[in-house]
């Protein structure tokens, strides 16, 4: 059954992590680290929201985030 979906609060602090499947590798290389990053630029750009802090390790990562709710 799928998860009920998760309400945000404005101006709430939130950590918000991933990771790969079965916890396998998912940035195999320096190339992946540094392309996910590039997409974590543009996407600060699309959407309402702070980023305080990331880390990114090879099966997974970590971001502390505030959401900008209009």
């Amino acid at each position: 059954m799928a998860r009920a979906p998760r309400n945000f609060q404005d101006g709430m602090i939130y950590h918000v992590l991933n990771r790969g499947n079965s916890k396998k590798v998912v940035f195999h290389n320096t190339c992946d680290y540094r392309g996910f990053i590039e997409l974590i630029k543009d996407s600060k750009q699309n959407y309402a929201i702070d980023l305080f802090a990331y880390c990114l390790m090879p099966n997974h990562f970590h971001f502390v985030v505030r959401p900008r709710i209009a």
